[in-house]
């Protein structure tokens, strides 16, 4: 049951992702300039999880520790999000959501797979395979199936 959950819980944030381009494209069209687009989602979203991360930490017990140093590949996924969050405010209007969502489901397996392979970040490593190289395939197909045709 976790399974299908956790599953569904992958879907419905795809879902949000796809969701949030043209939202994101609408807004950096309404304020002149993409790119503070951008900046107005994350300001929203630091703040929301913000509020989650101060409530979660009481209600584990568990205080926040600012003090905690950090190597810099920490704050590299704020840059990595930004970079992502950016490209599709400017290709969202230009080739639409689904070929946008397409494209970075695309990229995001492939090199997921490439993380897999060299257990980036402590991950467990995960061999890439006959199936997993042509489930990759078929998506990176159907990714330009859906920009091209």
């Amino acid at each position: 049951m976790d399974a299908i959950l956790w599953a569904l819980m992958g879907i419905v944030a795809g879902a949000c992702i796809a969701t949030q381009a043209p939202i994101n494209a609408q807004l950096g069209r309404n304020l002149g300039v993409p790119i503070a687009a951008a900046g107005v989602s994350f300001v929203a979203g630091a703040i929301l999880l913000w509020a989650i991360a101060f409530i979660y930490s009481h209600v584990v017990d568990t205080p926040i520790n600012f003090g905690a140093p950090a190597p810099w590949t920490f704050v590299a996924g704020g840059v990595l999000g930004a970079f992502y969050v950016f490209s599709n405010i400017m290709l969202t209007p230009m080739i639409g959501a689904a070929a946008v969502m397409a494209l970075s489901v695309a990229g995001q397996l492939v090199g997921g797979m490439f993380l897999d392979k060299i257990g980036f970040m402590g991950m467990a490593v995960r061999e890439i395979s006959v199936g997993r190289v042509a489930g990759a395939v078929m998506l990176v197909t159907g990714a330009l199936m859906i920009r091209l045709l």
